[in-house]
């Protein structure tokens, strides 16, 4: 626990001390923690005695997340832990990189990553390429002199096409190319990033991890241990720095995360299959289909961990996509993933929105495509949901 033996005049009264031990974590939202003297400071801040000194630079609860997520991703250093995932994908791409330097990405990112990659990075002379990164040999192809890292999602966000991580090792280490993988989608439960090649390692802990839409949260470790540290130094001076609330919230989140993944997956293969049986559904996405363009992959990866989201299109334009929204009673329609309850999301008014419709419709979001993140309700009930929400959509 945090030493607290002392009062000060404004504060009298310390923690009572006690020879038992709380069971739950306790919360430290204290922004500032006191030494007692200069030398004292100096030695935390030279890392010869641990402490902690200003929230911002770290706090108890955010090394508890962080410990947690290390432990799931055999992280060998302390991932950092930052205010939202979006912090850690930009503490990746501004802080390890700099004018002059490019960056390559997949083409189907998390909508703000890729707008990151297309306005932010080029602004700051940071040159970007976006390829598809299940096609090693285009990937290749991108790489310059000045190819600084490789930027991916192992399933993507909101189409679920599946990366070519072995090939993108593979090629990242020939090259000397780093490899960021963003594991948000997968979860160390469906695939260890470490272990197939990554270099640093990405999560939004808001979504699955954390689990019930009530944290806003990211993390991000580097095998380096260098990189690793600059990374800290880097979200700190930025200002990334978690809320202690939002890491407890995560923490009491994350005991319950294997429990709540496997429900979730289980459920989401029902209801991927449901789907491909109703009349006015275009295309049903799920790597465990054998219709899905890299279900090979998938399964050679995933080893039968394929995740909680499906994705899915309707025939008709807008009008119909609202009517599919409002037809989806008892379900949110929300801009999110990884609640325990069912979640609905539409690319091209949410995620994708900055695109042009060409662009959307290049990586396969049309106006009918919607994505979703299956939680923990019944499974038959869910069913019943979506057929009703479909036959609403398409009557």
């Amino acid at each position: 626990m945090t030493k607290n033996d002392r009062g000060s005049l404004i504060r009298p009264v310390p923690l009572p001390e006690s020879a038992s031990r709380p069971v739950a974590t306790p919360l430290s939202p204290s922004v500032v923690y006191a030494s007692d003297t200069p030398d004292m400071l100096d030695a935390q801040y030279e890392g010869d005695l641990h402490g902690y000194t200003y929230s911002r630079e770290g706090h108890p609860n955010a090394d508890v997340v962080a410990r947690t997520i290390d432990a799931m991703e055999g992280a060998p250093h302390m991932g950092v832990v930052v205010s939202s995932g979006m912090a850690a994908v930009s503490a990746v791409l501004l802080g390890l990189t700099k004018a002059g330097d490019q960056v390559i990405g997949g083409n189907q990112l998390y909508g703000r990553s890729l707008r990151m990659m297309s306005e932010d990075l080029p602004r700051l002379g940071i040159a970007t390429s976006m390829v598809d990164p299940g096609d090693v040999e285009a990937v290749r192809a991108a790489i310059r002199p000045e190819t600084r890292m490789i930027l991916v999602e192992v399933v993507s966000n909101p189409t679920l096409r599946v990366a070519d991580i072995l090939g993108l090792s593979a090629l990242a280490k020939e090259t000397g190319i780093l490899l960021v993988v963003d594991n948000t989608f997968t979860t160390p439960r469906s695939f260890k990033a470490y272990d197939r090649g990554a270099d640093i390692v990405i999560h939004s802990v808001t979504k699955l991890l954390a689990g019930h839409s009530d944290v806003m949260l990211g993390y991000v470790s580097a095998k380096d241990k260098a990189l690793n540290d600059r990374l800290r130094v880097f979200a700190v001076t930025a200002g990334m720095s978690p809320s202690p609330f939002d890491c407890w919230l995560a923490e009491r989140g994350m005991l319950s995360f294997e429990l709540r993944f496997d429900r979730a997956q289980s459920t989401a293969a029902k209801l991927a299959e449901h789907l491909g049986t109703l009349k006015g559904v275009r295309r049903v996405i799920y790597p465990a289909r054998r219709d899905h363009p890299d279900h090979l992959r998938a399964e050679a990866l995933l080893k039968g961990q394929y995740c909680n989201m499906v994705s899915f299109e309707i025939e008709g334009t807008r009008a119909a996509a609202n009517a599919l929204a409002r037809g989806a009673e008892g379900l949110s329609f929300a801009p999110t993933l990884g609640d325990v309850g069912t979640t609905l999301s539409h690319p091209a008014s949410s995620s994708h929105r900055a695109l042009t419709a060409e662009k959307r419709e290049e990586l396969g979001m049309s106006e009918g495509f919607f994505r979703v993140s299956v939680g923990l309700e019944d499974p038959d009930a869910l069913c019943e949901v979506f057929t009703n929400a479909v036959q609403a959509a398409t009557m």
